[in-house]
C-alpha cells in the first residue's frame, strides 16, 4: 500500500480545497485526518463564507479515503445535519 504525503492524492482534494486547508494549517493527509472534516470545515467557512454541504463532503471522504459519492446516506445526513446547524 503506497503512502499518501499530499492532500491532493486525496479523494475529493483538488487545488482549491487544498489552497484552503493549507491557509488554515493543514499540510498533509495525517493532520486532516486528525482534526476530521467537520472541524476542518468550520476553520475553512471562517476562511470562505461561501464553502459549501458539498465541499463538507468531499472533506470526509478524503478522511476516508472514498469518492464523496460514496459515502453512505446516513454518513451525508449526519454531515447536512451539521452543515444545517451552522
Amino acid at each position: 500500500m503506497s503512502i499518501i504525503n499530499k492532500l491532493q492524492e486525496l479523494p475529493n482534494i483538488g487545488k482549491v480545497t487544498d489552497t484552503l486547508l493549507n491557509e488554515i494549517g493543514i499540510h498533509t493527509p495525517e493532520e486532516l485526518r486528525k482534526v476530521g472534516s467537520k472541524e476542518a470545515f468550520l476553520w475553512i467557512r471562517q476562511k470562505d463564507p461561501t464553502a459549501c454541504l458539498h465541499m463538507l463532503y468531499g472533506l470526509e471522504g478524503a478522511v476516508v479515503g472514498i469518492k464523496d459519492n460514496l459515502l453512505s446516506k446516513e454518513i451525508k445526513k449526519e454531515l447536512k445535519d451539521f452543515y444545517n446547524s451552522l
